[in-house]
């Protein structure tokens, strides 16, 4: 991986410089790439065999889904446009390969916080060869899990092997999700509508508090305003992880959490294994833990209608917390 978008990256550096630079990159991405791969043994240990039996009416309680891991796990969350896991076109306008239009990373600590951290879709970032900087949202058409988790380790300086796992979930899994806890009370901040003849697609809702199913769910993130479309969008997107947790932890929707997430299976792309999410879930929905959100700052765009935006570096701060 190059070296990221910053105030002078797009001064064109010196060709010296410019090689010795991308050899520094393309070793950081190799490494970023094996300690990946190293971790999906390494993570044998980390989440021991449980040794509860969920019950066949569901478990009581979150604790009875699964053992908590031993240390804290980093999950990065890819929001796809595409609507069906495997699909290579996007249900966007304009057509194209999908992307991600969603980004989170997400650090599940059996001892502190859930820590969510947005990475905006419309950061800049500088590949290997590349002559220009591309958006983040964009890496995932071009190299899949893997090239989107090593561009988003680097982007906040995360350990070695990290993230540990990686979850794509296209929109019909969202929508299954949200029908299958039995839809989600949420408050859209404006009416919105939206009408796109060429998918033959349409946004449809009212402001104000209301219960939700998936595929309303799935019209409040994708609706894009005019002014700070992608900023109201990761505001939604934060409404919407904070609403479907509150739902998740509920008696009657714990019960039924081991049977979603083995229909989901097939459903998104992911190396999580069915045990290792139930054990994340029992970290996660415990009573009285705590939510904490951030996003990744970014610089004003250079043009009004500039659709990259710079990562503002002085206003970083190390995550996790």
């Amino acid at each position: 991986m190059g070296r990221l978008f910053t105030p002078n990256a797009l001064a064109p550096p010196q060709p010296r410089q410019q090689r010795s630079a991308r050899v520094r990159a393309a070793l950081r991405l190799l490494a970023a790439g094996v300690g990946l791969a190293a971790s999906l043994t390494l993570l044998g240990v980390i989440w021991p065999e449980s040794d509860r039996a969920v019950r066949d009416e569901g478990p009581p309680n979150a604790a009875d889904l699964g053992e908590l891991p031993n240390r804290p796990i980093s999950v990065l969350l890819i929001g796809s446009d595409a609507d069906r896991p495997g699909q290579v076109v996007n249900g966007a306008a304009p057509r194209g390969p999908a992307n991600s239009d969603a980004l989170l990373l997400v650090q599940v600590n059996p001892q502190g916080p859930l820590q969510l951290l947005s990475l905006p879709v419309e950061a800049a970032v500088k590949l290997p060869g590349d002559p220009q900087p591309v958006a983040l949202g964009s890496l995932y058409r071009r190299g899949g899990p893997a090239l989107v988790a090593g561009a988003a380790a680097q982007l906040v300086g995360l350990a070695k092997g990290q993230p540990d796992r990686y979850l794509v979930l296209p929109r019909s899994a969202l929508r299954q999700l949200v029908d299958g806890i039995g839809r989600v009370e949420l408050s859209p901040d404006r009416s919105m509508r939206y009408r796109d003849k060429t998918q033959n697609y349409r946004i449809q809702l009212d402001g104000g508090l209301q219960v939700l199913d998936g595929g309303q769910v799935e019209q409040l993130l994708r609706f894009r305003d005019e002014q700070n479309g992608q900023e109201r969008r990761r505001d939604r997107q934060q409404m919407a992880v904070e609403s479907l947790l509150r739902q998740m932890g509920q008696q009657q929707q714990l019960q039924q959490l081991p049977d979603l997430i083995a229909s989901l299976q097939n459903e998104v792309e992911t190396n999580l294994t069915r045990q290792e999410a139930l054990s994340l879930l029992a970290a996660v929905l415990r009573p009285g833990e705590r939510v904490e959100f951030a996003t990744l700052p970014l610089r004003a765009p250079l043009q009004p209608q500039d659709p990259l935006r710079q990562l503002d570096g002085r206003a970083q701060q190390p995550w996790p917390r």
